[in-house]
């Protein structure tokens, strides 16, 4: 048996382990194994043949065709739209929660009614104390020029002396 080069892995061998066995002849088995390289990482099975793989679209129009998922929810409307939503008590009156379910997944409609990342709504402003309220004011350019000039104290008790504050009271209880 002769062999060319150095042995690295066992498929340099071919068929010589196999038939060193089957005609037991050890001492030409054991040698063979001996003359191959004793790392791992050099066995014919770490290098097999490496086919070409497709490129894999990855896209997400793709992923929700193959996972079969709908229309995605939006999070706001392009415009400002306060009727998001009128059809819905109409739709669970006449039908139940699975219709109006179905017609969530179908037709999804925005989280919100306005895309207005800096809007507070209403609520929240009408519960902040007046000194957050003023900031807030003066950040949004609302801030009337009114309330930032100094009130005239001798005019106000004036007013208040000569009873025209009172009758103003009176009038508007």
């Amino acid at each position: 048996m002769q062999v060319d080069g150095v042995l690295i892995d066992e498929a340099q061998l071919g068929t010589a382990l196999n038939v060193s066995v089957h005609e037991t002849r050890s001492a030409d088995f054991a040698m063979l194994l001996s003359m191959l390289s004793h790392d791992a990482l050099d066995f014919s099975q770490f290098h097999l043949p490496k086919s070409e793989q497709p490129e894999k679209d990855h896209s997400e129009s793709q992923l929700k065709r193959e996972f079969e998922i709908g229309p995605q929810k939006p999070l706001a409307p392009k415009e400002y739209n306060m009727l998001i939503g009128q059809n819905n008590g109409k739709l669970f009156a006449a039908s139940s929660l699975v219709s109006l379910r179905l017609q969530e997944c179908l037709n999804p409609e925005p989280f919100a009614v306005r895309d207005d990342k800096k809007h507070i709504h209403l609520e929240v402003v009408e519960n902040l104390e007046p000194a957050v309220k003023r900031r807030l004011a003066k950040a949004q350019g609302k801030l009337d020029l009114v309330a930032d000039k100094q009130m005239d104290a001798a005019a106000f008790y004036d007013q208040i002396a000569a009873g025209d504050m009172q009758t103003m009271l009176k009038a508007s209880a």
